[in-house]
């Protein structure tokens, strides 16, 4: 059911222009007056899965989040992803790791401290691209806004947007503004909700 929502999701938000026909003495002609306009650029960003606590500066998943991570797999292998991406550090790496086997897709690491040149990358992805980015609870929103999404409920770290701690389920995504329209964005929820964590 959300494999559906998804693809309902992406659907709404292409913004596509219907194609005007021309008539002529015969009919319909079999060709557009009008061309299409390229296919929009989307993406997907969310946070990290649930992280556990083996590693006080790069910890891996626990089992909820590796049981989170199964499920964005299920959510989204059949979505038309074309691109991943995740910051340098296990918990981003192996939220990926099972869309990344479901799809042969590769995973391009990119820095949370250069948000810049991340958007900067999005925004020159071939038209019709379908991007998933991983980062974290003080940088997904961040990312969303500089792409023109909005989000709500939402909190601050140190002065800047941020997600909960216990926030794991939350996955947005932004179709990119183009000439011809503005920057869209929607929100969904996927895998198990959790009470919040305990630790950091």
């Amino acid at each position: 059911m959300k494999t559906l929502l998804l693809s309902l999701a992406l659907t709404a938000v292409a913004g596509l222009t219907p194609l005007t026909w021309q008539a002529t003495q015969d009919g319909l002609e079999t060709s557009p007056t009008q061309t299409a306009p390229a296919a929009p650029i989307t993406v997907i960003a969310l946070r990290h899965a649930e992280k556990g606590d083996d590693d006080p500066r790069d910890p891996t998943l626990n089992a909820d989040g590796q049981a989170r991570a199964e499920a964005l797999a299920h959510l989204l292998e059949h979505a038309g992803v074309t691109h991943l991406f995740s910051t340098p550090y296990k918990r981003t790496q192996d939220t990926l790791a099972p869309l990344a086997k479901a799809l042969g897709l590769d995973v391009a690491e990119y820095s949370p401290m250069d948000m810049d040149a991340l958007t900067t990358k999005l925004n020159e992805l071939p038209a019709g691209s379908v991007a998933v980015v991983v980062g974290h609870s003080n940088t997904t929103p961040g990312v969303v806004l500089a792409l023109g999404g909005t989000i709500a409920d939402v909190g601050t770290y140190r002065g800047a947007p941020a997600l909960a701690e216990s926030e794991h389920d939350r996955a947005f995504v932004v179709t990119l503004a183009s000439d011809d329209r503005a920057a869209k964005c929607l929100e969904l929820r996927y895998g198990a909700a959790h009470a919040p964590e305990t630790a950091k």
